[in-house]
């Protein structure tokens, strides 16, 4: 027997009132919790609309199955999975044919899936575990008849071939899940070895790998407690699986950057370097769990993927907006600016929240709108919660070396807890090259001396 995804009943309606026209077909999103038990969905979401120099181009809503702009498809499951909190995730596919197109469907949905996950996973920092589910569903919706078949492929085997999936209804599918929370500071210096857009990417990527590695390996405290591997979340909490209040559940992360190698503390090359990138602020994470007795582990590996999630997409928004800048002849300069911060809105159909960033210049009217075209809902600015992370500036004239000015140093440094997430450039040498330089050339005099006796 293939794999059961239970489905919140509001995803049914939303899904019923899609409408292929004929010779058309509908394409979207199903987004929602994955366990190596079950999976839940929670949210659908069809592909926008894509409009280019004011005019419409042919798209997946509207379009024949071989003019399914699959592009257009895969951006849109990147900006929708970076919208998502910790515990949720693009699960899959859908589409909605009217009866003409239905035989096809299912070679097209696979086309779709194995794109999708290759695009949406392409430079992401943490590794797949052993439980973790590479199975996606895609659903297939006969716009007259109104059936749908549901069947699952293993985006890890290109080669797979669909299985059927069961697809259940139910009501409140995720109204008690429990919610982790945790504050996290950043603080992360990234040596640059060359100036294109090309080489601070690498070099930023490579640097934000060995970072994610620190947090994938850090302490997990629930609670107060560590998440330890098989242990139940709730162990020794009275928690009444039908009550449909969310329990909240705090969350600390213990790094440490010692190394006990000394092997690997003395290995440091010597080598110049152009300047250094700094990410540093203090970020809000947020993971769901589904309350069918979760794992404190499972829990852990939640909230940590989605401190690594965040970090990254905000990293990634300043790379793509310095691509753009260096071919305007702006370039990358130095100093300070303020990356994007993390805001909440309701998630359609749930009572989980999504998320979305929000620019300096930028308002809530302005994510209410990206929220209307990537999850197609209407969501009151009210609604949307911009008060768990700061958005003070720090002047983008301010330098940072590590020859002078310790004092600025510190007084920036003792800001930070309050502020949002930054970045910033600083012309330099790498801060541990130029020590273990100092260390070689103590050595080398210390040698001379003992030689010269």
């Amino acid at each position: 027997m293939g794999r059961s995804y239970f489905v919140d009943e509001a995803v049914e309606e939303y899904l019923s009132g899609l409408q292929a026209a004929p010779g058309s077909c509908v394409t979207g999103l199903l987004a929602g919790h994955s366990s190596p038990q079950r999976d839940f969905v929670v949210l659908a979401v069809q592909t926008p609309h894509r409009e280019s120099e004011g005019q419409t181009k042919a798209t997946a809503r509207g379009s024949a199955l071989d003019d399914i702009d699959v592009a257009w498809l895969t951006e849109h499951a990147k900006q929708v999975s970076r919208m998502l909190p910790g515990g949720l995730c693009i699960l899959g596919l859908f589409i909605v044919t009217p009866p003409e197109l239905s035989k096809d469907a299912n070679n097209t949905l696979k086309r779709l899936i194995f794109a999708m996950d290759k695009y949406i996973t392409k430079g992401r920092l943490w590794d797949l575990s052993e439980e973790d589910v590479t199975e996606r569903v895609t659903l297939h919706i006969c716009s007259k008849t109104k059936k749908a078949v549901c069947k699952t492929f293993d985006v890890k085997d290109p080669k797979s071939s669909a299985k059927p999936a069961d697809w259940k209804y139910q009501t409140g599918v995720s109204s008690s899940w429990p919610m982790l929370t945790c504050t996290a500071e950043v603080d992360l210096q990234i040596p640059l070895t060359g100036s294109s857009s090309d080489d601070t990417e690498k070099c930023m990527k490579d640097g934000l790998m060995r970072w994610a590695k620190q947090i994938e390996t850090g302490y997990c405290l629930i609670s107060g407690r560590q998440a330890l591997d098989d242990t139940e979340l709730f162990l020794g909490q009275k928690k009444n699986p039908k009550t449909s209040h969310r329990q909240t559940l705090p969350v600390r992360i213990l790094v440490s950057d010692e190394r006990s190698d000394v092997d690997e503390r003395c290995s440091a090359v010597v080598q110049v370097c152009s300047g250094s990138m700094r990410v540093r602020g203090v970020v809000h994470c947020r993971a769901y769990m589904n309350n069918n007795k979760p794992k404190a582990r499972h829990a852990a590996q939640a909230i940590k993927k989605d401190i690594i999630n965040t970090v990254s997409s905000r990293v990634e928004m300043f790379l793509e907006d310095l691509l753009m800048s260096e071919g305007s002849h702006k370039g990358l300069s130095t100093g300070q600016q303020a990356l994007p911060r993390r805001v909440f809105a309701p998630m359609p159909f749930s009572s989980l929240s999504v998320c979305d960033y929000m620019f300096p210049d930028e308002n809530t009217a302005d994510v209410a709108d990206r929220l209307k075209e990537m999850l197609d809902c209407e969501t009151p600015v009210e609604d949307i919660d911009i008060s768990l992370e700061s958005n003070q500036l720090l002047s983008t004239g301010s330098v940072i070396t590590d020859s002078h000015n310790d004092d600025s140093n510190e007084h920036i440094n003792s800001e930070v807890q309050n502020e949002n997430l930054k970045i910033q450039k600083a012309p330099q040498y790498y801060a541990g090259v130029a020590v273990s330089a100092a260390i070689a050339l103590l050595a080398m005099a210390v040698s001379l001396l003992y030689l010269s006796e």
